[in-house]
């Protein structure tokens, strides 16, 4: 298990920072690998929202039970959800923030913590698009992950990935 996990670290690595000297005047290499994993999981996340909204969904609500009816975009949601939230977890403890030195039991729990905020506010936003602004889900979880993009770079940042002394990470 730590050869494939070596393997795909450095594999990561390799890709985010061959394109790294691209950006190298507007960004830190830290700051370059976030956006790097972040947006290639975020464009799993939209993918994975779209292809379960559209093709396996079919736009049709899901009956949990008598009481229960989940909207297809929370649903796709929700699904895109479990596959996301560790693979982001494991980009940003192994390539983005690698230097943190808490317990990998600590950092998962603020992790997830950040990320339960995330999902509450991405939830409360997608609500408030899709049912008051009436925007096209699709297009509202766009525009909804943008907004999370920026405060989950902050919080895992300074919260979740943070040097136990209490300093910033240095690249």
């Amino acid at each position: 298990m730590k050869k494939i996990h070596h393997g795909i670290r450095t594999f990561v690595l390799s890709v985010t920072d061959f394109f790294y000297p691209f950006f190298k005047k507007l960004m830190p290499l830290q700051t370059f690998r976030y956006a790097a994993c972040g947006g290639g999981n975020t464009l799993l996340d939209i993918t994975l929202f779209i292809i379960v909204h559209d093709w396996v969904l079919h736009k049709q609500p899901i009956q949990v039970n008598s009481h229960l009816l989940v909207s297809p975009y929370i649903a796709a949601f929700l699904c895109s959800f479990c596959i996301t939230f560790p693979l982001g977890f494991y980009l940003n403890r192994y390539v983005v923030f690698q230097g943190a030195t808490s317990a990998k039991r600590e950092q998962l729990i603020k992790y997830f913590l950040v990320v339960m905020f995330c999902l509450v506010l991405n939830y409360g936003f997608m609500k408030f698009f899709v049912e008051v602004v009436r925007w096209d889900a699709k297009f509202a979880k766009v525009i909804t992950t943008g907004f999370l993009i920026i405060f989950s770079y902050f919080s895992q940042k300074h919260f979740t990935f943070k040097l136990e002394d209490g300093t910033e990470l240095i690249d």
